[in-house]
């Protein structure tokens, strides 16, 4: 099997980044760099005509979205337990996951990208400030699963393995940091992925990407 990651440092590429170093198995990791453009660049849009990360390549197969690339990272590494199998578990945790992926995500683009909703200006000055309170809201919704889990005596979102869920909490408790929201806004969330941060293949992603988790300035 030939595995090939295209990835931006800090975007929604952490998440198959971590689960493919998660895997133990051999992959390619290849930086694209958003600042510079390479996303439109001809010989990417070759690999994907969006102009977006990820992108996996399977034996030269391309996979594009997360949610399409968890999955079948999860099919393709069963025994990593990146979602659960018991069929309840597993819907709940693919409801959490296409959530996150289609309702707070795009909050976040709201914020960091309003120019992709408005050309006028006086409209992309009021998205910003109104998405970073529908984001921090979001937050709370996620400190409290993160909640709910502890309360159940589960050391992961989805029970005692780590998953997918585990890591697209911490790059939006990060992008959160880029809003300007604190961590001490939501602590447990933020002590919970502090936890995921210490997982060793999660720390190999991070120092792979050189990313700060805080990136909120010092009052």
């Amino acid at each position: 099997m030939s595995l090939k990651l295209y990835f931006a440092p800090g975007a929604c590429s952490f998440v198959p980044h971590v689960l493919l170093e998660m895997s133990g198995a051999a992959f390619e990791p290849s930086m694209v760099k958003l600042h510079k453009g390479e996303q439109n660049s001809e010989e990417y849009k070759t690999i994907n005509p969006r102009g977006q990360v990820p992108v996996l390549v399977n034996n030269g197969q391309v996979i594009t979205q997360i949610v399409a690339i968890a999955l079948h990272l999860d099919q393709i590494f069963p025994q990593a337990g990146f979602l659960p199998t018991e069929p309840i578990a597993r819907a709940q945790a693919i409801s959490t996951l296409a959530w996150m992926n289609n309702t707070v995500h795009p909050t976040f683009t709201h914020i960091f990208m309003p120019q992709k909703f408005s050309d006028l200006p006086e409209v992309q000055a009021a998205l910003k400030p109104y998405n970073i309170q529908v984001f921090r809201q979001q937050l709370g919704e996620l400190q409290a699963l993160v909640q709910a889990a502890a309360a159940k005596g589960q050391a992961w979102l989805t029970g005692e393995q780590f998953g997918v869920l585990d890591a697209y909490a911490l790059t939006f408790t990060r992008w959160g940091t880029i809003a300007g929201i604190t961590p001490e806004e939501h602590p447990d969330l933020w002590a919970f992925v502090q936890k995921v941060a210490a997982v060793p293949a999660v720390a190999r992603v991070i120092e792979r990407e050189r990313l700060q988790l805080n990136m909120g300035q010092p009052a």
